[in-house]
């Protein structure tokens, strides 16, 4: 159990962020016995569907939270990827042939998996701290010194064992550490909007359409309470946008670069955002005793649903030898699962990228280069099959 001494709170682990990435190391610490403390910023989970896509590989490590039933009642399940140019399949990528259990690539919105996740972690006796900010790190003989403030509550010391900074893209863990977040801006703009559509192709594919004027990609998303399936996710480039996107911004995208006569007719925007990409990597994963997960440790686009899913694992792989430095003073795996999560981490980063670029080519010829050589690629079974193990991440160990 957690102590208080001298108005300072002690704890095994300090997990500082509450997203799908924060709670999954909280619930698998928990699971090893170990003390944690939880603080978010935010005074409750920000309750949009923002990543939505948990593939083959995260259900697989997620089993051992007893959450994946829960998901997969929640979720869709989704069978293929294509890539196409208006009517024309330029490239089809199956994920019925994986070498897993889980031969789909299962759609839950990150709200949905964030309360599930939750429900667990209440169950366990797990709590979150809201809302409350880390304010300063220093470290001390045995650990760290975490200043948290609290609106309500003021602020309080936290001497932790270690800390863990899963507080995303604009980590203020990897800012007081001092870890260089290196990488890139992309120059494109992108849209993203939550919509209820009827749209002409089947619910088990994700497809992405390429033309002169940009991407557009439309995924199914599950239902809830019932409803008729209809609702989808659309993730686009424009030229600029300041904006959230409206119902007629979004159609005209459709029409303009979706399937010739039947792009799809939307009836009702549930959500909408206007955002900008990047590419980045932190420079280390572990520094004396602070550790990064998620997005804190690396950002990228969000081509083939990487981030979410790289980062509950980063998480998962964790626990164990986070415990066992903690039990035992044994710091071997930790060190072995910073290398190995770091390098995860470029490659993802650099597969990302490479999509994006590819997918966002400007030039008419970088475009028939582009369409020609996805054409070539849809014509070798084996390649199809890597890529789909990779978008899977089930090359992963």
């Amino acid at each position: 159990m957690d102590s208080v001494s001298d108005s300072v709170v002690k704890t095994g682990v300090l997990v500082v962020g509450a997203g799908p990435v924060g709670m999954a190391l909280h619930l698998a610490l928990r699971r090893q016995g170990v003390a944690c403390i939880q603080v978010d910023k935010h005074a409750a989970g920000l309750n949009t569907s923002r990543a939505a896509v948990i593939h083959a590989r995260t259900l697989e490590v997620l089993e051992s939270l007893g959450v994946v039933p829960e998901l997969l009642s929640s979720g869709l399940q989704v069978t293929d990827f294509r890539v196409r140019e208006t009517d024309r399949v330029l490239l089809h990528i199956g994920f019925s042939e994986l070498p897993s259990v889980y031969r789909y690539a299962l759609m839950c919105p990150q709200d949905q998996t964030e309360r599930i996740l939750r429900r667990h972690l209440d169950a366990a006796g797990g709590l979150i701290d809201r809302p409350e900010t880390l304010l300063t790190l220093a470290e001390s003989a045995d650990g760290v010194l975490a200043r948290v403030g609290s609106p309500d509550r003021g602020s309080r010391t936290v001497h932790a064992q270690w800390v863990v900074g899963c507080d995303g893209v604009h980590s203020t863990v990897r800012e007081l550490a001092g870890i260089a977040f290196k990488g890139e801006d992309y120059t494109e703009t992108f849209v993203l909007a939550d919509v209820r559509m009827d749209w002409p192709i089947a619910r088990c594919e994700v497809s992405l359409f390429f033309s002169a004027r940009g991407l557009v990609v439309v995924a199914p998303l599950p239902e809830e309470d019932g409803r008729s399936p209809d609702r989808y996710r659309i993730v686009a480039t424009v030229a600029q946008s300041g904006d959230a996107p409206g119902i007629p911004e979004v159609q005209a995208i459709l029409d303009e670069r979706g399937p010739r006569g039947a792009a799809g007719r939307i009836r009702e925007l549930l959500w909408s955002s206007a955002f900008h990409l990047q590419h980045r990597i932190a420079e280390q994963v572990s520094r004396g005793r602070v550790l990064l997960c998620g997005d804190a440790a690396h950002a990228h686009s969000p081509a083939g649903g990487q981030g979410m899913n790289t980062g509950i694992q980063d998480a998962l792989s964790l626990a164990a030898p986070l415990a066992q430095a903690l039990r035992e003073g044994d710091l071997r795996a930790l060190e072995a699962w910073a290398a190995r999560r770091h390098a995860v981490a470029r490659e993802v980063v650099r597969m990302t990228d490479a999509m994006t670029r590819v997918a966002t080519a400007a030039s008419p010829l970088g475009r028939s280069l582009r369409n020609t050589m996805l054409g070539l690629l849809g014509r070798f079974p084996l390649v199809q099959e890597k890529i789909a193990t990779r978008l899977a991440q089930l090359h992963v160990n």
